[in-house]
């Protein structure tokens, strides 16, 4: 018997989808453009994001370490630099490597340099957060023979900076987007509501329950989410690929300096969000427009 009613429910929940075929159709491409809107903002901030991961596991605290210090001391400052929290890896740079780099930079007037060893060695340290830089620089000043130290912290600060804007944006654009949506698919089963609230009124003159009577209107928004979701992820799968692909192969890529995420790591997550979005966006949009009419 319960199977029956839950076969019936779910049977009225899609014959009102196919039933109002314009109302259906218009949520849909309502719907579907505001999911391509944050879908566009959505890859637009992970690739951001993916940038600022990479350029932050390139910034790196360059230790320097004092002339004196013995063979034995420059590895044990290592091993305590590697026991701070935050610190991810270090590379030791000799005084050989430091002239080196610095002629690298003056080309063709490197030779002023020949036979200086000016340059004192240090430890490249890269950190597992930027925003425990200055709590690591705080704690490798306390350790012996540490003569200086240089960061970028006012990049480091951007990057982070940059980082959080974009979670706020990315956050404020699916709070808008549920909204609307809730709005859209509340008003379009809303219409549907009113067509058979002659219907409603009988059935729950006879005993039906509200949860009865919202069951099949809830499924129908469901339904109508589901598919705006699918056709969603389908379409801006192919725009991003299709955009991508003619970054990769021109010369923008070199310009922008980072790898593009290809869709394939975005599509899990942008599936789930899509999904889970459409689904919550059709039960609430449905539930709120049958308030109106069970009211007893």
């Amino acid at each position: 018997m319960k199977y029956n009613i839950l076969g019936y429910l779910i049977g009225e929940g899609f014959r009102n989808v196919f039933k109002n075929k314009k109302s259906t159709f218009a949520c849909l491409a309502i719907m579907c453009a505001t999911m391509l809107i944050f879908g566009i903002f959505f890859v637009i901030g992970k690739n951001i994001s993916n940038a600022i991961e990479q350029v932050e596991s390139s910034q790196a605290i360059e230790v320097f370490i004092n002339n004196d210090a013995t063979d034995e001391q420059i590895e044990k400052l290592g091993q305590e630099i590697l026991e701070i929290d935050g610190v991810n890896t270090i590379q030791f740079k000799t005084k050989e490597q430091a002239l080196n780099q610095m002629k690298e930079i003056l080309k063709s007037d490197q030779d002023i340099l020949n036979g200086m060893y000016i340059f004192p060695p240090s430890y490249i340290v890269k950190l597992t957060d930027l925003n425990l830089s200055s709590q690591v620089q705080d704690e490798i000043r306390k350790l012996d023979n540490v003569k200086n130290i240089n960061s970028s912290d006012e990049t480091s600060a951007k990057l982070v900076s940059i980082g959080n804007t974009i979670n706020i944006v990315t956050a404020i654009i699916l709070v808008l987007l549920i909204l609307i949506s809730i709005f859209i698919i509340g008003n379009t089963i809303k219409l549907t509501v009113h067509a058979r609230r002659k219907e409603i009124s009988i059935m729950k003159y006879i005993g039906a329950t509200n949860s009865f009577i919202r069951a099949p209107f809830v499924v129908e928004g469901i339904i109508i989410g589901t598919m705006a979701s699918l056709i969603s992820v389908l379409l801006i799968g192919l725009a991003y690929n299709m955009v991508s692909n003619r970054i990769i192969g021109s010369s923008l890529n070199n310009i922008i300096g980072f790898n593009l995420l290809s869709f394939n790591e975005l599509f899990n997550l942008i599936i789930v969000v899509y999904v889970a979005l459409g689904i919550g966006i059709g039960i609430l949009g449905s539930a709120m427009s049958m308030r109106k009419y069970l009211k007893v």
